[in-house]
C-alpha cells in the first residue's frame, strides 16, 4: 500500500507544472518527513525516537526538532492546533517532572540539563549515555520555539509557555563550562567531565553558546563566543573561500533556528575589512558563509576525487548519516566535504534539504533528481537516511536529528516561518547582542597588493589559541620587522626581522610558550609603523 502511494504521488508530480510540481514535491516530502515526529513517539510522553523502524531510545535533539515540526504541521493543516498543544503539553512535562541528578540510573539529566538518550517508556537514562550539551541545545531550540508559538491566552498555551521557561531556566550552563571558557560537550556520572572536550568553532555549536550566553538564569560570560571563534579555519576551495567544516549539518543546526541573513560578529567584521588576506570576505554572513559550504560540497562532487559512482552535479550531499558498515565502508560517520572527510561515496539526502534556504537552485533539483530516478532512495518518511551506489546499499532506516532539518528548512524556504519565531525569542536575542552581533555594514576596501600603505592583518580568530598567521603588506621592497609586544610594551616574539621585495607576505607565530593576555603585533618598514592588537588564550 505504501509503494503504491509513492508511486502515485510521484505520477502526480511529474504531470504537474514546473512551479506547481516543485511545490508540490516539497509539500509532500516535508509532510512525509514531519509524520516521523508523530508516529515514531510514546504519546503517553511525548518522547521521539532516534530512528525507524525497529527498536531505537529517545533522542532528545529528535525532541527539540520534532517540537518544532509540530509547530510547522498545524500551519500546514497536518494536525489541529488542538493536537499539537496537547502534544507538545505532555512532551514538556515529561522534560521537566522527569529526576534530575547525578545517579547514573534512574534519572532524566543533571543540573538542568539532559541525557543524550533516554529510555522511550521509563523517560530516564539509557545506553550509558552522556548528559550532552548540543543535544541539550538542540531540545531547548525546540522548546523555545514551541513556547513562542503557543502565545494564546488559555490556560493550556500559558501553561505550555510556563513549562517551557521553567526547562530553559533550569540549565546551569556555568557549570556546564567546569571553570573554563568554552563548554563541555558531556558529563558521565563517576567521571564526571573526564573525557570530554570544549565545544570550538566551527561547528553545529552556535546555537548553544548564544542559548548559554542568552541564559536568564545561569548566563555564562559574552567572552566564551570569542573562545568560540578562536577554532576558525577560513579556507577556499573549488573557488569558494569560507568558514571550514566539511559535514554539511554544521552549517545547517542552528539555522534551522537562527536567521544570520544581515548579521556579523567581530570576527565576520575583522574579515570584511580585509578581503585582501580573507578572499571574498567582504560582506560575509554565516548564512552566506552556509551558502559557499553547499557551493564548494557540489563541487567536490562534481570533480569527484575518489571516483565513486553517481557523484556529480545532481548527486551530492555529505553529512553525518548511517553507512553501509561493510567491506571498505563506514557505518555511522560524520562524512564531509571540502576538504574530503570519512568520504565513502555515502549520500544523505538531508544534507541536501538542509541547506535549502542557502542554495536552492541546486538543492531543488538534486532533490528531485534523488526522488525521480532512484526510487530505493524513498521511505514512507521521505527519504532513507543515506544510500550508497558504489555499494548499491540503501539505508533501512530514517534519524530523527536529519528528518528535523528537511522540515525546518522547508518551511524557511517556503514562509521563513521557524525563523521569523527564532528571532524574536529573547535569548536568542540576548545571545546575539552579548555575543557582539550587529547589523552588517559595508567597509572601504583596502588598497590592492604592491599599492597603497603598509598594512597588517592577523589570519584568522581573534582571540588565538597556541599559535596564529600573521600576513602584511608592503608598498615598497626593503627592510621590515615584525613583533609582538605584550602589554607592558616588551617585545616577547620576533616573527620577521629581514629584507623584503613589495607585496603581500605571512609570517607564523609560535605562542605555545605565550601566558594568555592581550599583545599587539608590531610591523615597521620604510619608516612607517602599523600595529594591530590581538588576544591570546593559553591552551
Amino acid at each position: 500500500m505504501r509503494k503504491l502511494l509513492w508511486v502515485i504521488v510521484g505520477l502526480s508530480l511529474l504531470a504537474a507544472p514546473a512551479g506547481a510540481q516543485e511545490f508540490a514535491f516539497l509539500d509532500s516530502l516535508q509532510h512525509a518527513s514531519f509524520n516521523f515526529f508523530w508516529q515514531q513517539v510514546n504519546p503517553a510522553n511525548g518522547l521521539i525516537k532516534d530512528r525507524a523502524p525497529g527498536f531505537s531510545p529517545c533522542s532528545i535533539a529528535s525532541n527539540g526538532f520534532g517540537l518544532s515540526a509540530i509547530c510547522v504541521a498545524v500551519d500546514r493543516g497536518w494536525v489541529t492546533r488542538q493536537q499539537a498543544a496537547d502534544r507538545v503539553e505532555v512532551t514538556l512535562q515529561t522534560f521537566w517532572r522527569g529526576p534530575q541528578g547525578p545517579e547514573a540510573a534512574g534519572t532524566i539529566g543533571y543540573k538542568g540539563l539532559f541525557y543524550h538518550f533516554l529510555d522511550m517508556n521509563t523517560a530516564t537514562r539509557t545506553w550509558d549515555c552522556e548528559l550532552s550539551s548540543i543535544d541539550t541545545a538542540l531540545l531547548l531550540a525546540g522548546v523555545l520555539d514551541a513556547r513562542q508559538y503557543f502565545g494564546g491566552a488559555d490556560a493550556q498555551e500559558t501553561h505550555i509557555r510556563a513549562l517551557a521557561d521553567s526547562i530553559n531556566g533550569r540549565v546551569d550552563w556555568q557549570w556546564m563550562q567546569n571553570g573554563s571558557q568554552g563548554i563541555a560537550m558531556g558529563w558521565k556520572p563517576g567521571t564526571g567531565f573526564t573525557g570530554f572536550g570544549l565545544w570550538i568553532g566551527y561547528n553545529e555549536a552556535m546555537i548553544m553558546y548564544l542559548l548559554a550566553i542568552g541564559s536568564p538564569t545561569y548566563p555564562i560570560p559574552a567572552a566564551a563566543w570569542n573562545y568560540w571563534l578562536s577554532g576558525y579555519r577560513y579556507r577556499t576551495h573549488y573557488g569558494y573561500s569560507f568558514i571550514e567544516f566539511p559535514p554539511l549539518f554544521g552549517h545547517q543546526y542552528s539555522h534551522c533556528w537562527v536567521d544570520f541573513r544581515g548579521l556579523q560578529d567581530a570576527y565576520l567584521r575583522f574579515v570584511a575589512q580585509y578581503p585582501q588576506f580573507y578572499p571574498d570576505g567582504y560582506g560575509l554572513t554565516y548564512f552566506e558563509n552556509s551558502r559557499r559550504a553547499t557551493l564548494a560540497q557540489q563541487a567536490y562532487c562534481i570533480a569527484n576525487p575518489g571516483g565513486w559512482t553517481g557523484y556529480g552535479e545532481l548527486m551530492w550531499g555529505l553529512t553525518a548519516c548511517d553507512g553501509p558498515n561493510f567491506g571498505p565502508y563506514a557505518g555511522y560517520n560524520a562524512r564531509g566535504a571540502p576538504p574530503g572527510v570519512n568520504d565513502d561515496g555515502t549520500i544523505a539526502p538531508t544534507a541536501v534539504a538542509g541547506s535549502l534556504p542557502f542554495a536552492p537552485e541546486i538543492c531543488i533539483p538534486t532533490l528531485q533528481n534523488m526522488w525521480e530516478n532512484y526510487p530505493d532512495s524513498r521511505h514512507f518518511y521521505g527519504f532513507r537516511d543515506a544510500f550508497n551506489l558504489t555499494a548499491n546499499w540503501w539505508d533501512g532506516d530514517v534519524i530523527g536529528i536529519d528528518q528535523g532539518p528537511i522540515v525546518l528548512m522547508i518551511e524557511n524556504y517556503r514562509t521563513e516561518s521557524v525563523w521569523e519565531r527564532g528571532m524574536q525569542v529573547p535569548e536568542i536575542q540576548l545571545g546575539l547582542s552579548r555575543a557582539g552581533f550587529l547589523p552588517a555594514v559595508g567597509v572601504e576596501a583596502p588598497a590592492p597588493a604592491g599599492g597603497g600603505a603598509l598594512a597588517l592583518a592577523q589570519e584568522g580568530p581573534n582571540p588565538f589559541r597556541g599559535g596564529t598567521t600573521v600576513r602584511f603588506r608592503l608598498p615598497q621592497a626593503g627592510p621590515v620587522r615584525l613583533g609582538l609586544y605584550d602589554a607592558r610594551g616588551r617585545r616577547v616574539a620576533t616573527l620577521v626581522d629581514d629584507v623584503r621585495p613589495a607585496g603581500e607576505h605571512t609570517a607564523e607565530l609560535d605562542a605555545a610558550a605565550l601566558a594568555s593576555g592581550v599583545y599587539t603585533f608590531r610591523l615597521d618598514a620604510g619608516g612607517e609603523s602599523v600595529v594591530k592588537k590581538c588576544v591570546h588564550l593559553r591552551p
